[in-house]
């Protein structure tokens, strides 16, 4: 059992997103929405779908088969066509045999009467005292085998030029075939010989070049390292959420597939953050956060030491409301309506919403209403803030990761650029220094052995008129 549960977590660890899903376009924002209401609406459309299958318009129309919705290949067609070729040249085989078979029986008739007329002759010509001769009926079989073979012959001639015909078009598709490989042959040669002449970057430009791309998952959910498997409860649904970065604004960072039945702290303990190692490492680490969500602050108060950020927000709302009225309608006004109000001067002015607090470990996602694609706030370490944007909402897929543990899933991650040390060129730097006589740059980035050797002697400082800084990454 633990060794099929092991097997199983390792799975869920590396597990491929299932494609479709809702389509998304920037810059779109959706309605006011929330979790229940979207499985609300699947519900109804899932039994308006079985009203409509079950009911007599569709029972009366003609059925729909799957194979009119298959795409085939090539080769599939021409088979196809050469199977309905044959089906065309075994209906005229028959029609040319039924018209041959009505001929001969016609041809029968004719003579047996032939035979009767001559065998009445012959009696009638001993009588007379003549003698009778075949010469009549011989020349009339003489005839009929000729037409006959002449309709053979004509069949055979039809048969063979629709063939030809066949064979023609087949020979043209196989042409074709052949002159798309040799002009791909032809690009893989061109390739080839780029390679050869240098035309690829070296290794070392390479490793360059991987340094300043993003990692993203390719189509792989990557989870924590999740030691327990709790089964998922359904109906669930799955929320994409983005996270950017605190100063380069419009760049995502993080990506996260989060469930409906999660609480807002369980997304926040997955984010990433350079600020909260830097306080950490400095010894100022603060556990207090919020989610700012339409005009809810979600106060994340886990923690005993922890401050509620909204507090000093609300009452500067209650002991200044036309300032913060002020800084409201410029918020959502803009500039643009500012100043068509100092020039028209008769503009509806905004309202202030009514903004309430919430704790953020007791809301779940499914607790609150939301617009897809808006713009929301996560701001932590006093005044670090970030946009976080509900990109997508769809249900859960037989294909998705099936351990509520594992959630929430990141699913992209931004690489981070790290500088190398300025002396060496070869490690990774782990300090910075401000303003150092010695150094080259000003910032200057050192690795652990080369600040010691320009700034220490028997571990003692050589000067101190610099400042130095832990580096960890930009």
């Amino acid at each position: 059992m633990e060794a099929n549960r092991t097997n199983t977590v390792e799975e869920e660890a590396n597990c491929l997103i299932p494609k479709g899903g809702p389509i998304y376009i920037s810059n779109l924002i959706s309605p006011l929405t929330s979790v229940p209401e979207f499985q609300n609406s699947v519900l109804r459309q899932l039994q308006e779908l079985e009203a409509e299958l079950d009911s007599h318009q569709l029972a009366e129309s003609e059925d729909i088969c799957v194979d009119d919705l298959k795409i085939h290949k090539e080769e599939e067609l021409v088979e196809m066509a050469l199977k309905e070729a044959f089906k065309e040249d075994e209906h005229v085989e028959n029609a040319s045999e039924g018209l041959e078979n009505g001929s001969n029986s016609g041809y029968h008739t004719r003579s047996r009467k032939g035979h009767a007329v001559e065998d009445a002759s012959t009696s009638i010509e001993p009588l007379n005292g003549c003698p009778g001769t075949d010469l009549d009926g011989a020349a009339t079989d003489r005839k009929n085998g000729s037409k006959k073979q002449k309709r053979r012959r004509m069949n055979d001639r039809h048969i063979e030029d629709t063939y030809i015909k066949k064979v023609d078009k087949l020979a043209k598709i196989k042409q074709k075939q052949d002159e798309d490989k040799a002009t791909a042959k032809l690009h893989a040669l061109n390739a080839i010989s780029k390679i050869s002449e240098g035309s690829i970057p070296s290794s070392d430009k390479i490793e360059r070049m991987k340094s300043l791309r993003f990692t993203s998952s390719s189509g792989k959910a990557k989870s924590a390292d999740v030691k327990e498997h709790i089964p998922v409860l359904y109906p669930e649904t799955i929320l994409c959420v983005e996270v950017y970065h605190n100063i380069r604004k419009w760049s995502k960072v993080q990506e996260f597939l989060v469930l409906g039945r999660q609480t807002l702290t369980e997304l926040k303990d997955k984010i990433c953050c350079l600020t909260d190692q830097v306080m950490q490492k400095a010894g100022r680490y603060d556990p207090s956060g919020y989610f700012l969500i339409e005009d809810i602050f979600f106060n994340d108060l886990r923690d005993p030491c922890a401050i509620d950020y909204s507090e000093p927000i609300f009452d500067w709302l209650r002991n200044s409301p036309d300032d913060a009225m002020r800084k409201w309608e410029s918020i959502i006004t803009g500039e643009l309506q500012q100043k068509q109000r100092s020039v028209l001067g008769s503009v509806t002015p905004s309202r202030l919403p009514h903004f309430k607090a919430a704790d953020m470990h007791k809301t779940r996602f499914c607790d609150f209403r939301f617009q897809l694609g808006a713009r929301y706030l996560y701001c932590h370490q006093g005044d670090c803030k970030h946009t976080i944007v509900i990109r997508d909402m769809r249900s859960i897929h037989p294909d998705d990761v099936q351990n509520r543990a594992a959630y929430p899933i990141m699913i992209f991650q931004l690489k981070p650029r790290v500088q190398k040390c300025s002396v060496c060129k070869i490690t990774r730097a782990s300090k910075v220094t401000l303003d150092d006589k010695w150094a080259r740059e000003n910032p200057c980035y050192f690795c652990d052995y080369c600040y010691s050797l320009l700034h220490s002697k028997d571990e003692s400082p050589l000067y101190d008129e610099f400042s130095v800084f832990d580096y960890l990454h930009e």
